[in-house]
Formats: C-alpha cells, sequence, structure tokens
C-alpha cells in the first residue's frame, strides 16, 4: 500500500499524514495536502475579511459564546491564562505600561486633571498617548473615540505595509 501521496497544489509527494483525513476520498485523506490547505483558508479568509469579520461579530453575541465566556471567566485556567497574557504584554509593552501608569499616578496625585473628549465633549475619558516617551502629554478622548483613533492608526499601518 502506497504511504504517500502528491498533493494537487504543490506537486510535493508528501507522507498521507500530511493530508487531511478525507471519507470520500478512495485512500482516506483529502488530495490536496494540510500546508495548501490552510495556506488557502488563510487567502479567503483575507480576500473577505469583512464578510468574516462580521460573522464573527455576530457569533460572539450568540447567547450560548457569551455564556459560555462568563462561565470561563470565573475558572482558575481563565485567571493563569490571563496573568499570563498580561505579564506577556507589560514585557513587550514597557514602554507604554510606563506611560500608563505614570498618568494613573498623575491623576491621583493632582499633578493631572482628566479633560472632557476633545471630539463629543463626553465626560467619561481615557488618556490617549501620541508619544509614549513623554508619559504626560496625552489627549483626552471617550471610549468610543479612542477606539476608533486606534482602529484608524492600524488600518493606514496595514495601508502602508502593504
Amino acid at each position: 500500500m502506497n504511504q504517500t501521496k502528491r498533493c494537487f497544489k504543490c506537486l510535493q509527494e508528501k507522507p498521507l499524514e500530511a493530508f487531511y483525513k478525507h471519507a470520500q476520498m478512495r485512500d482516506g485523506r483529502l488530495n490536496k495536502c494540510i500546508e495548501c490547505a490552510k495556506a488557502d483558508v488563510l487567502q479567503n479568509r483575507l480576500e473577505n475579511i469583512e464578510r468574516y469579520k462580521q460573522f464573527d461579530r455576530q457569533r460572539a453575541g450568540n447567547p450560548e459564546r457569551v455564556k459560555a465566556r462568563a462561565t470561563y471567566r470565573k475558572t482558575d485556567a481563565f485567571r493563569i491564562s490571563h496573568a499570563v497574557a498580561s505579564k506577556k504584554w507589560d514585557v513587550a509593552n514597557a514602554i507604554r505600561k510606563h506611560a500608563h501608569t505614570t498618568v494613573n499616578n498623575a491623576l491621583r496625585d493632582g499633578r493631572l486633571v482628566s479633560q472632557p473628549c476633545f471630539i463629543c465633549g463626553s465626560l467619561e475619558t481615557q488618556a490617549h498617548h501620541f508619544d509614549y516617551s513623554r508619559p504626560l502629554l496625552v489627549s483626552w478622548l471617550c471610549a468610543g473615540h479612542h477606539a476608533q483613533l486606534h482602529q484608524e492608526h492600524r488600518a493606514l499601518l496595514r495601508q502602508l505595509a502593504a
């Protein structure tokens, strides 16, 4: 019995374990290797990203998913994974962490005073840093406008990278 198979996409001869199982194929394996299948899935997602984002947002709001997330947040597994992720972020973003801490300390000590959102005037605001090396130089934005600014910034960076 043949233990290898040729991928129709990359034309490489690979062991059967390099192909997904597929009960309807004669040898029980898909004709496209796992690497090529994953590349195709990624390419499809990138080409249709807005449709997938909308689907993901809608699915995230399903009551059973909301309940499952709430239940998971109460587990030790969540506490551990959250602590690991937080520590990883702190290490990777030390300058940002320092800027956030500096602003919080200045607010607490009265050296910095929160201002209304400079776009909509909301009093519920967050400090936005244009330059993390100057931690007390901030603009004040509501959560919605702060998120929008960062979203537009990421989109601009993606355009520049392309």
